[in-house]
């Protein structure tokens, strides 16, 4: 279990920051920059640690946030610990204002990931990752170069969540951090997936907008800080009930009505 979610998101949003604050880069430069310095940490969170298995690889990944989380805290340049204020540029035709072409640009990076995801699965990159996933000794010992594998997806999701993080800094129009490399973005992404399932790729699909949509009900109605709660209580509902997920729900439902 990967929970350096953030770090890799926190890394994208300041390698934005940086290629901004130098060069005055493009959105479309930052996302690129956020993904390449994504995938490059990536590349070296997993010569160090897929060694690893169980328990020590989970704590490694968390320790990864904080190192990052610490060199930007002691990083003037990007503001240091206090933060640093941006001013958005002016919006590219046709969008009216930035933050339009912001939620434009991130539907359409939602999309390509959902793409790659389902090129994942359906590849021989996913049969591999599977074969680990069901025994990696067993995998290991049939010629299955696990090792590759493992380091090959930590360079993918490394990379996408690099480019997720690059447009907040914009959309917030301040980056510090706390908030940057919080948590919670290891719990939203791994709920996700389990809540929806991963037997497939739409699985995490079907989770991001069930956990998502109710967050934002609840932040509405209730409180934002009801969140966490509602995340960790559909968590435990879902790993008693359901371990399968939304789409294991699904598979359980169709099974009686198709005899």
């Amino acid at each position: 279990m990967n929970f350096g979610t953030p770090a890799f998101f926190g890394t994208g949003a300041y390698a934005a920051v940086v290629v901004f604050k130098a060069l005055d880069a493009p959105l479309v430069v930052q996302i690129a920059a956020g993904a390449a310095m994504g995938g490059l940490l990536g590349f070296g969170v997993g010569i160090m640690t897929l060694r690893l298995r169980g328990i020590f690889f989970a704590i490694a990944t968390v320790a990864v946030i904080f190192i990052m989380e610490t060199l930007m805290i002691n990083w003037r340049y990007v503001g240091g610990a206090t933060g640093l204020q941006l001013q958005r540029p002016e919006a590219m035709a046709p969008f009216v204002t930035y933050t339009r072409m912001l939620f434009f640009t991130m539907t359409i990076m939602a999309i390509a990931a959902v793409g790659i995801a389902r090129y994942v699965q359906t590849s021989w990159l996913g049969r591999g990752l599977r074969a680990v996933r069901d025994s990696e000794e067993a995998a290991e010992a049939n010629g299955v170069p696990t090792l590759k594998l493992k380091l090959i997806a930590c360079v993918v999701s490394g990379a996408l969540m690099g480019a997720a993080g690059a447009p907040m800094p914009m959309y917030l129009s301040f980056i510090e951090p706390a908030s940057t490399f919080s948590l919670n973005y290891a719990i939203g992404a791994l709920a996700a997936a389990m809540i929806g399932g991963t037997i497939h790729w739409l699985g995490p699909v079907l989770g991001a907008i069930l956990l998502a949509s109710l967050q934002q009900i609840v932040t509405v109605t209730i409180s934002g800080e009801v969140n966490v709660l509602i995340v960790g209580v559909l968590l435990v509902l879902f790993v008693v009930i359901a371990p399968e997920g939304v789409l294991g729900l699904f598979k359980r439902w169709l099974k009686p009505s198709s005899k």
